[in-house]
């Protein structure tokens, strides 16, 4: 049965050039995001124009078209009409071979982490906001006692995704790396076996056929997962070669879980924690020395690598500062970029005299203030005006300025909004919250001050999906 998202499946799809152009698709929160066979197909202008569409990215083979919050909606209707190949974001589907890498190495690799971050990400959220939540009910609220069983059996539920998240990792890494996403986890996982954390704390030295082995601590990392994974990946092509197809169903896990386990556990896992250290130390040098550039830099060009779709390759950062340090400062100074979209909303909604761009500000502020998506704003208001895209700038990088200053913290990780305050509950809270409304109220009153040229019917043109 049709249903009001088929119109504009059905004009993107002839758009990229028909579905016979499409290698795969899939959608993150907000986007599309296309494979095509050849881009030279696609007909731009008509997608940037058609309604309901936001904007057009492209990069490192990928035709992203930006749609918003009804992406779902979107894809379910083209997967519906036409026999193309998906893969879905969160695990399932298929995996297709697609085209060569492009782009610079920086871009690849922040394509890569995007890749392996995004499905984890909904499940990092929901924890991480648990954990929120029970700080509240504990703390604040004195309703649950920390030392009950009500509290403990929540609190492992909160625990859980940030414990086992290696295994995750291994998993999520497994697909993007194109091997066995079972034994990839079943590599990982040993390194959380309680067998091999019995043998020593962080820093005991045991041995392995009498080679030395330093023992580390893996729960929570992100980096020697990753590594891991991307080692097993080439060795994978490797083994299957040599050993015969009719014995790989028992064969392939053998050897790898005999070679890579105790490679892992000697060279990769070390190397993995000396880098996620390393990483861990640069931000917090640069947050600690220079907190106010640091904070202007990412509260102002958050937007920008939104823009271009590699701003989940910053996740590992931040993930990996929560994990060895019990905070990050980078999730605060960045979240200003979420609030300054929200201030151009409301800079919109009071300037504009156009009832159709004041229904846009409304629909596009929901999303920033309530769930941290910014896409609405930035392709629906911010680049389509301009102007208001620099007051975003401005106000972003100003309420950043001012919780790097003040090494603002976030406890657990989650999108930054109204309904995830309690992730930034603490003793740096109160910054957290003048600059969440330093990015707000400067980037409105800018939006309205420098004013932006409205085009009536481009905007009614847009509303109507």
């Amino acid at each position: 049965m049709a249903n009001k998202f088929d119109d504009l499946a059905k004009e993107i799809v002839k758009g990229v050039g028909g579905a016979d152009n499409v290698n795969v698709v899939y959608h993150c929160i907000t986007r599309l995001r296309f494979e095509l066979k050849d881009s030279g197909k696609a007909d731009r202008d008509t997608i940037r124009a058609t309604p309901g569409v936001l904007g057009l990215v492209e990069g490192n083979g990928q035709f992203q078209v930006v749609i918003g919050n009804d992406v779902p909606n979107v894809f379910e209707a083209v997967t519906r009409l036409y026999p193309v190949k998906t893969r879905s974001m969160d695990g399932d589907g298929e995996d297709e071979v697609t085209e060569k890498p492009q782009g610079t190495l920086l871009l690849r690799a922040m394509n890569t982490m995007s890749t392996i971050f995004t499905p984890i990400v909904p499940a990092l959220a929901g924890a991480g906001m648990l954990k929120a939540v029970l700080v509240l009910l504990s703390r604040t609220f004195g309703v649950l006692d920390p030392a009950g069983s009500t509290y403990l059996i929540l609190n492992a539920a909160g625990n859980s995704v940030f414990f086992f998240l290696p295994i995750l990792l291994a998993f999520s890494s497994a697909r993007a790396f194109k091997c066995n996403q079972f034994i990839a986890a079943a590599i990982v996982a040993a390194l959380l076996e309680p067998s091999f954390t019995g043998l020593g704390g962080v820093g005991t030295t045991v041995a392995f056929m009498n080679i030395p082995v330093v023992m580390m601590g893996y729960t929570g990392t992100v980096i020697p997962a990753i590594m891991s994974i991307y080692v097993y990946s080439k060795f994978e092509i490797i083994i299957k070669k040599i050993i015969p197809q009719n014995i790989h169903i028992f064969a392939l896990a053998l050897v790898a879980l005999f070679i890579m386990v105790p490679l892992t556990v000697m060279v990769i896992g070390p190397i993995g924690v000396a880098v996620g250290n390393g990483l861990a130390a640069m931000v917090n040098f640069l947050s600690t020395k220079s907190g106010l550039l640091t904070g202007a830099v990412l509260g102002g060009g958050w937007s920008l690598l939104v823009m271009f779709g590699v701003h989940w390759g910053i996740v590992p950062l931040m993930i990996n500062n929560l994990s060895l340090n019990g905070y990050d400062t980078i999730r605060p100074m960045m979240s200003a970029a979420t609030f300054a979209s929200a201030g151009v909303a409301i800079g919109v909604y009071f300037r504009s005299r156009n009832k159709a761009t004041k229904a846009l500000a409304l629909s596009a502020m929901a999303p920033a203030l309530l769930g941290g998506i910014t896409e609405p704003v930035i392709y629906g208001l911010s680049l389509r005006f301009k102007r208001p895209f620099i007051a975003q700038i401005i106000g972003g990088a100003i309420g950043g300025g001012f919780m790097g200053m003040m090494q603002t913290k976030a406890t657990v990780y989650v999108f930054p909004a109204l309904t995830t305050l309690p992730a930034f509950f603490g003793d740096t809270f109160k910054y957290f919250i003048i600059g969440m409304l330093i990015a707000i109220t400067v980037t409105a009153v800018l939006t309205y001050i420098l004013g932006f040229d409205e085009d009536a019917k481009e905007i009614t043109k847009k509303q109507e999906v």
